[in-house]
C-alpha cells in the first residue's frame, strides 16, 4: 500500500507540473487559461509581428520582402516659390519697433536659475545665526539675551 500511495503522489505531481507548464505557455501567448486547454493542445495561435526594415538591408532572402522602400523627398518647389515671392516685398525698418523685439527683463532667466540656490542659502544663513546665538548663550551671556537678539536682527536687516 505504501508503494501505491507514492505512485499516486508522483502521478498527481506530474499532472500538476503539466498544468503549470500549460499555464506558462498560455501566459506567454497571452491567451486565457481554461480547464479544457490544460488537456488539449492550444487551438489559438497568436502570430508574431513581422519585422519592418527601414534602414537595414537584410542578408536573408526570406526577409527581403519585409524591407521598406526608400522614402522619396516631397516636391517643395511650389512652397519655395511662394516664400520667395513673399520675401520680395520690402519691409520698412522704420515701421518695426526694435524695443518690442528685445526682452523687457534681459536677466529674468538668470534670476530664475539662481532663485533656488538663494533659498537654500537663506535657510542655511538663518540656521547659522541661530547656532551662533545658542553658542553665545551657552558661554554664559544668558542675561544679555535681549541685546543679542536685537543685534542679530540688525545684522540680518543690514544684509538684505
Amino acid at each position: 500500500m505504501v508503494i501505491m500511495d507514492t505512485a499516486q503522489g508522483v502521478g498527481s505531481l506530474e499532472e500538476q507540473a503539466l498544468k503549470r507548464k500549460e499555464r506558462l505557455k498560455n501566459l506567454k501567448r497571452k491567451t486565457p487559461t481554461s480547464e479544457s486547454s490544460a488537456n488539449d493542445t492550444p487551438t489559438e495561435f497568436v502570430p508574431l509581428p513581422k519585422p519592418k526594415f527601414r534602414s537595414y538591408k537584410p542578408q536573408d532572402e526570406s526577409l527581403q520582402e519585409a524591407k521598406l522602400q526608400d522614402a522619396e523627398p516631397a516636391a517643395v518647389e511650389a512652397e519655395v516659390k511662394d516664400l520667395l515671392e513673399a520675401g520680395k516685398e520690402k519691409i520698412v525698418l522704420q515701421d518695426l519697433d526694435i524695443s518690442s523685439l528685445a526682452p523687457r527683463k534681459p536677466d529674468w532667466d538668470l534670476k530664475r536659475d539662481v532663485a533656488k540656490k538663494l533659498e537654500k542659502l537663506e535657510r542655511r544663513t538663518q540656521k547659522a545665526i541661530a547656532e551662533l546665538i545658542w553658542e553665545r548663550l551657552k558661554q554664559g551671556n544668558e542675561d544679555n539675551l535681549g541685546a543679542m537678539v536685537t543685534m542679530t536682527d540688525n545684522r540680518a536687516t543690514e544684509d538684505d
